[in-house]
């Protein structure tokens, strides 16, 4: 029995090391297909960040311009300021925008580092400037950059290692990371090691998104064999760069989902409609997680496959569709006549 049971677990787990499988597959189905794209708006510049405002407007970073748009619904586009102290280059550039009421945090590239600022926007007027957090170190690639709030009201970002690999293991370092902090820039109340710190050994986290019982996932960049998505604990160390993808070693946290790199490149993560929603760059798709009750991940379903090129942007939207951006004039893709869009997308057709 003993030997059957061997055998079994080593076949299960060379399966969840292929492409697009879970650990352990939960018994939950994606339901219907998404409905058709719509565009809401067109001619963008490399769309980083998209988060909502109370009133229904969208604000959108456009990462290589530097630029902050006004967004609305109906798809008017006002750019409300281009961001002073913003150095683009390579990976880097104006990235992650979240808010809270009329306070606005972004995260940017500046000349020696990587940051994160709060503005007051008082109509289309961004004042208060207030630096949050700096040093967050910088590189070419693997800035992180993606910021959202969570339902405990606190402040989350993701930093990359910028290609350091020692980074992500040291706890003194904010690159490799997933930061939580107050609305003032503090480590937020309950942080594991007393300082921004939350979670640590990580390669580029670009996703970040809640369920509704307050689980954190997380979308990963993988180097050459693995993308992960990872079910995000206080204190946790996930791997990198010991392990790629599964590794089973005590020490680490596995992901729960892996991906090759050439079906993912993981950027934009969202929940909606009991799935989680994750935008892939080179995979040129839009992947569907359906989640069970508990948080465990079924199969993915890939959606729109090379249809729109690279998909960096996805954020869920008020009334429950979601805002995918591409990310086609970032250097690495093809633009295609309208380029960069963002488009907005019914989970459920």
């Amino acid at each position: 029995m003993r030997k059957l049971w061997t055998i079994m677990l080593v076949v299960a787990l060379a399966a969840c090391s292929s492409a697009g499988e879970v650990a352990p597959t939960a018994a939950v189905s994606a339901g219907g297909a998404p409905g058709d794209p719509q565009d809401v708006a067109t001619d963008l510049a490399v769309p980083w960040g998209i988060a909502f405002l109370p009133g229904g407007d969208a604000l959108v970073t456009e990462r290589d311009t530097a630029r902050l748009l006004r967004v609305s619904p109906a798809g008017q586009v006002r750019q409300l300021a281009t961001i002073e102290g913003v150095r683009p280059d390579g990976e880097g550039g104006l990235m992650g925008v979240a808010v809270k009421g009329d306070q606005i945090f972004l995260y940017y590239t500046a000349e020696q580092d990587n940051r994160i600022v709060r503005y007051r926007l008082a109509g289309d007027r961004l004042t208060d400037q207030r630096v949050l957090v700096q040093g967050i170190p910088k590189g070419t690639i693997h800035n992180g950059g993606r910021l959202a709030f969570g339902p405990d009201g606190h402040l989350y970002a993701t930093t990359g290692e910028t290609g350091d690999r020692d980074l992500a293991q040291r706890r003194d370092s904010l690159g490799g990371k997933i930061l939580r902090m107050t609305v003032d820039g503090a480590p937020a109340p309950g942080n594991p090691f007393g300082t921004l710190v939350y979670s640590y050994g990580h390669r580029n986290v670009q996703g970040l998104a809640w369920d509704p019982a307050g689980r954190l996932y997380a979308s990963e960049f993988g180097a050459d064999t693995y993308d992960e998505l990872n079910l995000i604990r206080p204190g946790a160390n996930y791997g990198w760069p010991e392990v790629e993808g599964r590794g089973d070693d005590r020490r680490f946290v596995n992901p729960i989902v892996t991906w090759s790199t050439a079906e993912a490149s993981p950027s934009g993560l969202a929940y909606a409609d009991g799935s989680l929603w994750m935008a892939a760059l080179r995979g040129e798709r839009l992947w569907q997680i359906p989640l069970a009750q508990d948080g465990a991940a079924g199969k993915p379903v890939a959606h729109f496959t090379d249809r729109y090129g690279r998909l960096r942007a996805v954020t869920a939207a008020p009334g429950g569709r979601l805002w995918v951006g591409t990310s086609n004039k970032d250097g690495r893709g093809s633009p295609r006549p309208g380029d960069d869009r963002i488009m907005t997308v019914t989970p459920s057709s």
